[in-house]
């Protein structure tokens, strides 16, 4: 008498984890102080790299990528033609792009060149060979390609950066804060520097920071960029309370802030 086979069936396969979102870092002509602070997350970070793949950092890893980006992060300012290439080539392999720190947002600091002749610069700076050397006016990373999020300061605040990431990941708009710095004063209950008999650039500067600066002692020095609508009274007030200058408001802006549009 024959016993019928018992049939056996093949183990059921584990579905497949989703691939997490490939991440990179790139930085331009900048002092690396936003990557450097990435570094410096802590807990955080391991929270982020759970959620995504990072594949080139170059503060942290040699890894090199050759496929596409779901986010990159851009520091510095665009400063030759040379970088201008190069960071054309990572916006069409990246699928969102966030500039971040004021290098990227604004110009920072390297836009300072932009206040004065062009091969005076290269000349301070390479000697009388300069023409051998590729220069440019300071641009803002949107200067040059499509910035989908901005994370402004020097360096950026790191809770503002997860948020940033965050939305990024999810395909969430992110509005850049456009309220003054001394709100986020008022609300940390900082006495105004101003009362200090210091200089600050708080009445004009887009707050996100939580006042950091300021918290710690230090004055604001604008890294964040100008509010589109001051409060023009309250800070024609301050002015004049205070007897200072609008040049020296103004010059103090130009710090961070000289990257204007139209720069060629």
């Amino acid at each position: 008498m024959k016993t019928a086979k018992k049939e056996t069936k093949a183990p059921a396969k584990a579905p497949k984890a989703a691939a997490k979102p490939k991440v990179a870092f790139f930085d331009f002509a900048c002092c690396e102080g936003c990557q450097l602070q990435i570094t410096n997350f802590g807990e955080l970070l391991l929270d982020v790299l759970g959620a995504v793949d990072v594949v080139e950092f170059r503060e942290a890893i040699s890894e090199k990528w050759d496929g596409d980006y779901d986010v990159v992060f851009i520091e510095g300012s665009i400063g030759d033609h040379h970088a201008e290439e190069r960071l054309k080539k990572i916006r069409a392999r990246a699928k969102v792009l966030i500039a971040y720190g004021s290098c990227a947002t604004t110009g920072g600091v390297n836009g300072m060149k932009n206040g004065f002749e062009l091969d005076e610069i290269r000349q301070s700076v390479y000697g009388k060979d300069y023409k051998l050397f590729d220069s440019t006016y300071t641009k803002r990373v949107d200067q040059v390609v499509k910035v989908d999020y901005y994370i402004n300061g020097c360096p950026v605040y790191i809770p503002e950066l997860v948020e940033v990431l965050k939305h990024a990941l999810r395909g969430l708009p992110y509005t850049v804060p456009d309220n003054p710095v001394c709100a986020e004063c008022k609300l940390n209950e900082n006495v105004c520097m101003y009362e200090r008999g210091v200089a600050c650039l708080g009445p004009w500067t887009k707050a996100g920071c939580n006042s950091w600066c300021v918290n710690n002692g230090n004055i604001c020095y604008g890294c964040r960029g100008e509010v589109k609508n001051p409060a023009k009274n309250a800070a024609n007030d301050v002015i004049s309370k205070y007897n200072l200058k609008p040049e020296l408001i103004t010059k103090k802006f130009e710090m961070y802030n000289k990257c204007k549009e139209g720069v060629k």
